[in-house]
């Protein structure tokens, strides 16, 4: 073994520091820097004559830092699918749905077609939120934060298109868009 490669265990400490700041675990840090010893060890004669040991012992903790993440995330996608739901509902569901307004179906036809669609599947079809996100290819909190903007973005539209009663609540609401003498004339 050369001597540069012997070196690498005396600076244990700053090559542990480096390893810890990027997966901020020190056990999996401490896991990540013997293993890594062990690989530089196993492959000493990989190592150029001109080349520095730290240097090439960096780029091994840093390919050993990514494998760590990579498999971390294989881990997590396995484990997902046998994991039970554990998100309960943030509302207890009315045993009577209430009759949702008219005018909120004509109101998501002038909203952004991604609002229109997560509001159709996960509000009015009651779709997880989750399987929205999987059916799309977005992650679940880039849904979380699409459902709320096209909720507030649906609550605009519809105080501008019905008045004071979408304050309310908008469920069975009797605004002049509803009523059937309105609709008859505006053609609503």
């Amino acid at each position: 073994m050369s001597p540069a490669i012997a070196n690498l265990s005396s600076q244990r400490n700053r090559f542990l520091a480096f390893v810890q700041r990027r997966v901020h675990d020190r056990a999996a840090a401490e896991d990540i820097l013997q293993a890594s010893y062990a690989r530089a060890f196993s492959r000493a004669g990989a190592l150029n004559a001109d080349e520095s040991a730290e240097a090439w012992f960096f780029r091994i903790l840093r390919n050993a830092v990514i494998d760590h993440y990579r498999h971390q995330a294989v881990e997590t996608r396995s484990f997902a699918s046998l994991t039970p739901e554990t998100e309960l509902p943030s509302f207890v569901p009315d045993p009577a749905p209430a009759k949702i307004c008219g005018c909120v179906h004509d109101v998501l036809e002038q909203l952004p077609a991604s609002y229109s669609e997560i509001l159709r599947k996960v509000d009015l079809e009651e779709a997880p939120l989750d399987s929205f996100a999987q059916q799309s290819g977005i992650t679940s909190g880039n849904a979380a934060v699409r459902a709320h903007r096209a909720r507030r973005a649906l609550r605009k539209q519809l105080s501008h298109h019905c008045g004071a009663c979408a304050q309310t609540s908008c469920l069975d609401c009797n605004c002049r868009h509803n009523s059937p003498q309105t609709a008859a004339t505006s053609g609503h």
